[in-house]
C-alpha cells in the first residue's frame, strides 16, 4: 500500500507563502493524477488542485487560481503545493491523494493521511 505524507505546513500571517510537499512512498505512475485536498475548521473537505502526473497538466478550485500553484517531481514521486497571498479561509488541514483519474470529491478516497495543518493568522 503506498503511503502520502503530506508536510510544509505552518503559521503564517494573511498575504504570506508557504509551500507544502507530499511523498508517496512508491512511484507515481504516469497514468495517475495527484490532488490536493483541504478541510477548515467545522467544513467539509475541499478540492484545492491536482496534477496529472505524465502532462503536468493542473487544476485548481476557483478559490485558489492565480494564488496557489502545484507541481511536481517525477524522479522523486513528490508534489508540491506553492500558496500565495494567503487568506485567513485558506486555514485547514491540507491533504494528499493520488487517483487513476481526476477525483474532485473527497468521499470517493477511503483512507487518508494525518494531513499538515495551514494556519493563516494576524
Amino acid at each position: 500500500q503506498v503511503q502520502l505524507v503530506e508536510s510544509g505546513g505552518g503559521l503564517v500571517q494573511p498575504g504570506g507563502s508557504l509551500t507544502l510537499s507530499c511523498a508517496s512512498s512508491g512511484r507515481i505512475f504516469s497514468s495517475h493524477v495527484m490532488h490536493w485536498f483541504r478541510q477548515a475548521p467545522g467544513k467539509e473537505r475541499e478540492f484545492v488542485a491536482a496534477i496529472r502526473w505524465g502532462t503536468g497538466k493542473t487544476y485548481y478550485a476557483d478559490s485558489v487560481k492565480g494564488r496557489f500553484t502545484v507541481s511536481r517531481v517525477n524522479a522523486e514521486n513528490t508534489m508540491y503545493l506553492q500558496m500565495g497571498t494567503l487568506e485567513f479561509e485558506d486555514t485547514g488541514v491540507y491533504y494528499c491523494q493520488r487517483a487513476n483519474g481526476l477525483e474532485f470529491t473527497p468521499g470517493v478516497y477511503r483512507v487518508w493521511g494525518q494531513g499538515t495543518q495551514v494556519s493563516v493568522s494576524s
